[in-house]
């Protein structure tokens, strides 16, 4: 049981405590808290998800705290500048969108869902006071960020200071045995123990997991980046974003991202080192594996049949979507990339048709206005993976 859980952890505090409560025999409560700040659940969000669902797996309860609150504070860990903050309602939209995506890794039971706007919304002065009575300023510039924004002068709000202490605040609120998190996380997590241990709890085994690199291979996934791959993707999309991952990420999304068992990844792993693997064929495995977990089985050959079809074979792929054209002689093409759903704006389509990102039936598109009796029947492309067909 132990040695599941630990596979691709990057701390535990510590494996004994983990160890010896394991062996008490009673159900953990494990906790993650997920501050819904973007509209989508990521491969990186995924990873510490998938091992909740493990601990759940064994008979013990996941305890998810949605942080509509926290979220409105902005947490700090990894930044160099104040995060703007985000409205209710910014927060609440986002919340409703990701509380479907958590249902496709974990398990309906034993599972409790928490909003910590429940016992964090009506701190009134006095209880705030006595929370910051808890800890010191010397205490928060232990934390390196915290450190090296002062050290380059660079502002710290008083507010970033307590996020902390209200993540803290939720461990207190569910009793949680465990706490999950990225490893940019652990001081926060260490600061959950503080404020148990004041109020009398036995302190929480903070438990983090290595950050996912994003398919640029520099920063982690961050849909901010925009180097995410979202659980809800497509899966053509899903496929070719996971073939687009640099190779030496390949070992690190098998053992985070997938089921395959250790000893399956050591092989790989020895495999692509002594050039006995082919990266290319091994990356094809992940993203067909990958596609499997969130789409289901055979899902992930069927997407690698489309991308072969769309770069092999330049072809477009079978199952494209469909929309009907508006009425009118001619069409502003970045009006109809919008409308259809294939950017977000029609600035990034000005700027896509620009730099020869948009093709019609394979041609590239240099002009902003076309006729509507021309792209009637046709197959309009923005970037690899996207593409519509255009009815009349």
């Amino acid at each position: 049981m132990l040695d599941q859980l630990l596979r691709g952890t990057e701390r535990v505090v510590t494996e004994e405590a983990l160890k010896e409560r394991l062996d008490r025999g009673r159900p953990l409560r494990v906790k993650l808290g997920v501050d819904p700040t973007a509209p989508a659940i990521t491969l990186g969000w995924a990873v510490v998800l998938r091992k909740l669902r493990q601990f759940q797996e064994l008979g013990h309860t996941a305890v998810l705290i949605i942080g509509d609150f926290t979220a409105q504070v902005g947490d700090p860990s990894g930044k160099s500048e104040t995060r703007p903050r985000l409205s209710v309602e910014e927060v609440n939209g986002y919340v409703e969108r990701i509380l479907d995506e958590f249902a496709t890794i974990l398990l309906p039971e034993p599972l409790e869902v928490r909003r910590n706007s429940e016992w964090l919304a009506d701190l009134d002065m006095a209880k705030i006071l006595e929370l910051t009575s808890q800890v010191t300023v010397a205490q928060m510039l232990e934390r390196s960020d915290f450190a090296q924004r002062y050290h380059n002068q660079a502002p710290i709000s008083l507010m970033e200071f307590l996020y902390p202490l209200l993540q803290g605040m939720d461990s207190v609120a569910v009793e949680a045995d465990v706490e999950l998190g990225g490893s940019d996380q652990l001081w926060n997590l260490m600061m959950g123990r503080v404020l148990q241990e004041r109020s009398g709890q036995e302190a929480q085994i903070p438990f983090t997991m290595p950050l996912l690199i994003g398919t640029d291979g520099v920063q982690k996934m961050s849909q901010s980046l925009g180097n995410y791959i979202a659980i809800d993707d497509e899966p053509g999309d899903m496929f070719g974003k996971v073939m687009s991952i640099p190779d030496e990420q390949i070992v690190p999304y098998f053992e985070l991202c997938t089921d395959v068992p250790p000893t399956e990844v050591s092989r790989l792993d020895a495999g692509l080192s002594a050039g006995t693997l082919h990266p290319a064929d091994t990356k094809r495995r992940l993203a067909r594996t990958i596609v499997d977990i969130y789409h289901g089985q055979g899902s992930g050959s069927a997407a690698e049949r489309g991308f072969d079809q769309v770069f092999k074979e330049h072809r477009p792929p079978e199952d494209v979507p469909e929309f009907i054209l508006p009425a009118g002689d001619l069409i502003y093409l970045p009006a109809l990339l919008k409308s259809a759903g294939l950017v977000g704006s029609s600035s990034e389509a000005r700027r896509l048709i620009d730099q020869a990102g948009v093709k019609l039936d394979g041609e590239t598109v240099h002009v902003l206005e076309v006729s509507r009796d021309v792209l009637k029947g046709t197959t309009i492309q923005v970037g690899k993976r996207r593409f519509v067909k255009l009815l009349g």
